[in-house]
């Protein structure tokens, strides 16, 4: 299939991308090792002009732990992740600050220990903080492309963004179990953000000669994951809703970004699949974030191994930022110890079976449903939301055969949902013209068409 990167599921399997990255200061990514990846952020505080002096200094000390845990554990190689909190992008010279002063630390310990750091910033998208939101004509959108730029200037070496467009009527969609609002939100309205969007952070990123990371569904699959975990909607929706989510993701990349993409992507396998770049992935060691059901899965294909984000609480052992480096450290070197000891690909399998037959979302996550996602979306064309039918028509289709085959337990309420959604796909029309007409009247107060170059 031309357009695949690999030509079986096989062939992939962490720390190796058929296109490796390299950052500014020398490291390769997807270079035949996995590499860890340490998101930390501050514990809960106020974030004004008053206590940002504060704010610079806990991200100085946070760093400086990090790096000399790295150094004790003889850890030579490490990213970091600087996730902006909404102040830190809604006052772009804030976050130019911390970048700054992050990245004056990681020098430092390249020159004293040889450590060797990237660091990758993500900025904040707070388009959304009036509904119905401006995606493109609003202030909050070029206060973010100040942020890229002056975090770009100020140090970073991978730029990142968790994108929301569309995710005013997705978020509508899932309590409602809509998958029409879904459809729409993740086929259309998400798609032509992120082409406005990215076509601007590309832009930006070689401007300042850094690499443009990649985006994430992190507002869409992870919070219908995060929503089924509380039994707030159904499993099987989340399943379909995390293969739904990849073609908008996939955008980035068409767009010009390069990897490694981020850490709460979990439609990164799909993408490596498709286009062959380094990702990030999480897992077990995200607990500290949040609950997911695959936690060893997820490294099947890592390029980095990350945390996804941490608060700076001091436990016994140290402050959480530095335990979880050393966690993710080891991670990487057994990971690391099975690709030089060619047992890359066993150790991958057995991540993967451990995990893909112990939850209904685990079932969507298998390598090879990966694969063959990412082969049906570019079977599909170049139009996203052809692209979107053919990921959530998939989704539908391996749940099914689970349910058939015994897999894994579907309860009685899961399986009158898994009906219920078979039914609406099914039903679903090939144009998104014809979706526009059937959609919820409600929704049409929730989105602005023309913020989307979309016109009644």
């Amino acid at each position: 299939m031309i357009g695949i990167a690999y030509k079986t599921a096989q062939e992939m399997v962490f720390g190796n991308a058929l296109h490796p990255v390299t950052t500014p200061s020398g490291i390769v990514i997807g270079g035949g090792a996995v590499i860890p990846e340490v998101n930390y952020t501050l514990p809960p505080m106020v974030i004004n002009e008053t206590t940002l002096p504060e704010v610079r200094l806990r991200y100085r000390e946070m760093t400086r732990r990090i790096l000399q845990r790295a150094v004790e554990l003889r850890q030579e190689v490490l990213i970091l992740e600087f996730e902006q909190l909404y102040e830190l992008t809604q006052y772009p010279h804030w976050g130019a600050y911390v970048t700054s002063d992050i990245k004056e630390v990681m020098e430092e310990f390249t020159r004293t220990y040889g450590v060797k750091s990237a660091l990758r910033v993500t900025i904040a998208d707070i388009r959304d903080k009036e509904r119905p939101p401006r995606m493109r004509s609003g202030e909050p959108m070029q206060t973010m492309l100040k942020a890229f730029d002056q975090c770009a200037a100020a140090g970073a070496d991978i730029l990142s963004i968790e994108s929301t467009g569309g995710k005013e009527l997705t978020d509508r969609a899932l309590l409602d179990g809509d998958i029409e609002g879904l459809v729409y939100g993740l086929g259309v309205l998400a798609p032509n953000d992120m082409v406005y969007l990215w076509d601007h952070i590309v832009a930006i990123a070689r401007k300042h000669g850094v690499i443009a990371g990649g985006d994430t569904a992190c507002g869409f699959a992870n919070t219908a994951m995060q929503l089924a975990h509380q039994r707030m909607l159904p499993k099987v929706l989340a399943a379909i809703v995390r293969l739904m989510a990849a073609p908008r993701s996939l955008v980035a990349i068409e767009r010009g970004a390069t990897g490694p993409l981020k850490d709460c992507a979990y439609e990164n396998p799909i993408l490596k699949a498709i286009t062959g770049v380094p990702i990030s992935m999480e897992g077990k060691t995200s607990a500290c974030a949040h609950s997911s059901p695959y936690g060893n899965l997820t490294a099947a294909v890592c390029d980095l191994w990350s945390n996804e984000s941490v608060q700076d609480v001091k436990l016994l052992s140290g402050y959480t930022p530095e335990v979880f480096t050393e966690m993710l450290i080891y991670d990487c070197r057994l990971m690391n110890t099975a690709l030089r000891q060619n047992a890359g690909q066993m150790l991958r399998d057995l991540l993967v079976q451990s995990d893909h037959r112990t939850d209904i979302q685990s079932l969507v996550m298998d390598l090879d449903v990966c694969f063959e996602t990412a082969r049906r979306i570019k079977e599909a064309g170049t139009d996203s939301y052809a692209r979107t039918l053919a990921a959530t028509r998939w989704a539908l289709e391996v749940l099914l055969q689970a349910q058939q085959n015994n897999v894994t337990e579907f309860s009685r309420s899961e399986t009158r949902w898994l009906n219920h959604l078979s039914n609406a796909i099914q039903s679903l029309p090939e144009t998104p013209d014809e979706l526009r007409h059937r959609l919820k009247t409600e929704y049409n107060s929730l989105f602005i068409p023309a913020e989307y170059e979309l016109w009644i």
